[in-house]
């Protein structure tokens, strides 16, 4: 495109923002009876935000960082990783994933990249919820607002976690507050990838960048504007269709899975929270 002019509206109180977070990360911890966190940190912005805001709320002694590369992830990615576990004082292993999945592909070895990215994630997810057994610790995602509109996620993957103090963070805010809380400037930088297999990146997947997908999603999501107000923003009308509709066939990765209603109480519609049970925390 690119156009730029609703970016601006997309800034940020980043001390009041994170002051929410961590606040929204230490309650939702506590209160389901833990005291400590797991998270997986891949090198990049978002989980290296998602760190810094744990650590702010729990402490960095009671968090796991794990680092669960693949044979062909990227080096920078771990020395990125390694750079948010010293600068934080985590706690953290590397888990290589690579024995792990590679039995499955070698069963199907036409296996396209995006089954195999598919099947990564959810490995990794395991891992971190065997380690969270292991440690005692949230799972804590590290999936921005951008992503998941987008349904740019594996569901029962990355999608997966407990908490996603990030989810209503678009990614260009993703990055405004990493940088007020001082994530190191390389990761900040860095091409948004998941490292799937070499040189691949996020935006190279989408074929638009994240800047662009922000400012529609924007417009169509917070703001309400329809298809054709944002259009008239001097958005590229096929551009605009391809988010609205990204948006609208995804948002199954977004719910709980559907119940059908039988009873006169059910998960998901008629009862929701633990006050309809009489229980007030």
């Amino acid at each position: 495109m690119p156009l730029s002019h609703i970016l601006p509206q997309l800034e940020i109180n980043t001390t009041l923002a994170r002051r929410v977070l961590v606040n929204f990360i230490r309650n939702e911890v506590h209160k389901v009876g833990f005291q400590r966190a797991v998270l997986g940190v891949s090198g990049g912005v978002d989980s290296a935000l998602a760190a810094y805001l744990t650590a702010e709320a729990l402490g960095g002694e009671n968090i796991k960082a794990l680092r669960m590369p693949y044979k062909t992830s990227s080096p920078d990615s771990l020395e990125h990783a390694q750079m948010v576990i010293d600068a934080l004082g985590l706690r953290s292993g590397t888990i290589e994933i690579t024995a792990m999945v590679d039995p499955l592909f070698e069963q199907f070895p036409n296996m396209p990249p995006l089954r195999q990215g598919n099947i990564m994630a959810r490995q990794r997810m395991v891992i971190l919820y065997d380690q969270s057994a292991e440690f005692n610790g949230l799972v804590i995602g590290t999936g921005n607002k951008t992503e998941m509109l987008l349904g740019y996620s594996t569901l029962f993957g990355d999608s997966a976690a407990a908490l996603h103090p990030l989810g209503d963070l678009y990614k260009c805010q993703v990055r405004q507050l990493a940088r007020d809380m001082g994530v190191p400037e390389a990761i900040i930088q860095k091409a948004p990838s998941a490292d799937l297999w070499p040189g691949q990146t996020d935006e190279g997947e989408l074929g638009y960048t994240y800047d662009e997908a922000d400012q529609v999603l924007f417009l169509l999501i917070d703001r309400r504007y329809t298809r054709e107000e944002v259009v008239q923003e001097g958005f590229a009308p096929a551009f605009v269709d391809r988010v609205y509709h990204t948006v609208r066939r995804t948002q199954y990765k977004r719910i709980m899975p559907l119940i059908p209603k039988l009873s006169s109480r059910t998960i998901g519609y008629d009862f929701l929270y633990l006050r309809d049970w009489g229980e007030t925390g």
